[in-house]
């Protein structure tokens, strides 16, 4: 069978040959009437545990329908063990920022909240959503879990043995400060808050064992630019981008 759908799905649902899938009301009305599918059309599906699948319109209704696994197209790509830490900024630029992410090959999203945090509060089921919709825009078929909002001193005073911090600090603004001859395996990367980091939280992350402090360049970057410009670092030294 030629694979010729254009249109990639994500189900919370087992995929495997022959499996049928049943659709929400708002995978249909997506499908339906959005998209203009109707039976026999092919659609790309992805669970995020087993790859991709090309599956078949076997059923299409106003209110639901099924699909039916034919083949798999892709076997499931796992990113690197890479955890991305971000301070909450503006609602739409913290879309962006999670979305970015998804894209760039995070595998853990972790909305900390710093001393100059403006936001106290996240939706972390809207922010999922965002991280769904990134992986079916950009081909991925692993999604990435967006954490609950968590205090940086909470999660840095529980910090996982062997993982390394490559922490972007605003203060080496044109220091040349890279990641250097570092060894891979598991990373975290965190960018700050629209304000910075607290004097105290610099002093504590420049102590921190486990972390390398770097500049992103001669500039100060807005937070969802530094986002975007620490996973891109990260990735051609120590990433699957090679």
């Amino acid at each position: 069978m030629k694979d010729v759908a254009k249109v990639r799905l994500f189900l919370d649902q087992p995929l495997g040959q022959g499996q049928t899938v049943p659709l929400s009301r708002e995978q249909a009305h997506y499908l339906f009437s959005v998209m203009r599918l109707g039976a026999g059309a092919h659609v790309l599906v992805f669970n995020g545990q087993a790859g991709e699948w090309l599956a078949e319109v076997t059923e299409a209704g106003k209110r639901g329908g099924m699909l039916t696994c034919r083949h798999r197209t892709r076997p499931l790509q796992m990113p690197p063990d890479l955890w991305f830490l971000f301070a909450p900024i503006k609602k739409a630029r913290t879309d962006f920022i999670v979305e970015k992410a998804a894209e760039l090959g995070a595998a853990r999203i972790c909305p900390v909240q710093t001393d100059f945090t403006n936001s106290d509060r996240i939706r972390r089921d809207r922010l999922q959503a965002h991280a769904v919709e990134a992986a079916e825009q950009c081909g991925g078929t692993f999604v990435p879990e967006v954490a609950d909002l968590t205090r940086l001193d909470a999660v840095l005073s529980a910090w996982p043995e062997g993982r390394r911090l490559m922490f972007c600090d605003e203060a080496l603004v044109g220091a040349g400060r890279t990641l250097g001859d570092v060894p891979r395996g598991p990373w975290a990367i965190l960018i700050g808050p629209e304000g910075g980091f607290s004097e105290a939280e610099r002093t504590c992350l420049r102590a921190l064992p486990f972390g390398h402090p770097v500049s992103l360049g001669p500039r100060v970057l807005r937070a969802d630019t530094a986002a975007v410009a620490a996973l891109t670092v990260w990735q051609q030294a120590l990433g699957d981008w090679e």
